[in-house]
């Protein structure tokens, strides 16, 4: 009996083998096609976060593939530099103007500079934060 379970696993072990390395012409499994980026963020415009949610990265044996990241988070990092200069851009343009107005205004120094008070109502309970 233990001679005939030693044959058969052999046999069976040999069955296996065969059909994993390929026992003929045709492949066991045939060699897949690397994914590529499909949801490229778009070329025209900046990326909005519609985009940057519907991007999928194709996955390989070990994580992603290094090059779409690289090319995204370039992507994404430059148009954050260029949103980032030109927020500091309107800001100088922003208290550029502030400075001109208060200049313009003899006798108002700092009027713009301070929160209106709310005019107290009726019936209201609460006091003014200054």
């Amino acid at each position: 009996m233990f001679w005939f379970l030693l044959i058969a696993m052999v046999v069976v072990i040999a069955a296996v083998t065969l059909a994993v390395v390929g026992g003929g012409e045709s492949e066991v499994l045939p060699e897949a096609a690397p994914e590529q980026l499909t949801d490229p963020l778009p070329p025209t415009r900046p990326a909005t976060r519609a985009d940057i949610e519907a991007l999928r990265l194709p996955v390989t044996a070990r994580g992603y593939r290094m090059a779409d990241v690289d090319d995204v988070l370039g992507r994404l990092g430059a148009e954050l530099a260029e949103r980032d200069a030109r927020i500091a851009q309107l800001e100088a343009a922003l208290a550029g103007a502030q400075a001109t107005a208060a200049a313009d205004r003899p006798g108002a120094p700092g009027m713009f500079d301070k929160p209106l008070a709310r005019p107290a109502e009726a019936g209201d309970d609460r006091e003014d934060d200054r």
